[in-house]
């Protein structure tokens, strides 16, 4: 179990994408990590943008801090967006990358990176929906399944969720 001892922090929020929440928190589970749900509200339960799944936070964004954490994960979908407008998250995003740890960002997620963080020179990927977000924000759009650029791992889209899942593994060993 390469992540034994990890502990990682996955985001979720209302409308987030099923697998880009459930296969990495999954893989990370597989791996030996702690993995805890951080929503807006400890308790509270989110319904998935299929409607099909849904994920119920264990603490709220306001409740930790980014020494409680080696990683932050932050799914698709349409959460991001939604998850961008509240400075709890922006803080412990912000706060997580500041301090070098791993935040893994895939889809739709590069929009709370844009909110929280500086983008400015770093390379990014994501849903094609974004691409112009992204560069308006300084990246430099990679059209790539999953990659690392210093501590951001990125991941495409859902089809690319294994490549980005061997990138966080790989990251965060």
């Amino acid at each position: 179990m390469k992540l034994a001892g990890k502990r990682v922090a996955v985001l979720v929020g209302p409308g987030y994408e099923d697998l880009e929440f459930w296969a990495p928190l999954m893989r990370m589970q597989e791996e030996g990590a702690e993995v805890t749900v951080v929503g807006l509200k400890a308790g509270e339960t989110y319904a998935s943008k299929s409607g099909g799944l849904m994920a119920t936070a264990d603490t709220g964004a306001g409740d930790v801090s980014p020494q409680d954490f080696d990683a932050v994960l932050i799914p698709g979908g349409w959460a991001p967006d939604k998850l961008r407008r509240y400075q709890t998250v922006l803080s412990l995003v912000r706060g997580m990358y500041e301090q070098g740890k791993i935040v893994g960002a895939i889809c739709h997620a590069g929009l709370v990176l844009i909110s929280a963080v500086s983008l400015r020179g770093r390379r990014a990927t994501g849903s094609l929906g974004i691409k112009d977000d992204l560069i308006n924000a300084g990246a430099t759009w990679v059209d790539e399944p999953a990659f690392r650029d210093g501590n951001l791992v990125w991941g495409r889209v859902v089809a690319d969720i294994p490549a980005y899942c061997r990138e966080l593994v790989a990251a965060l060993s």
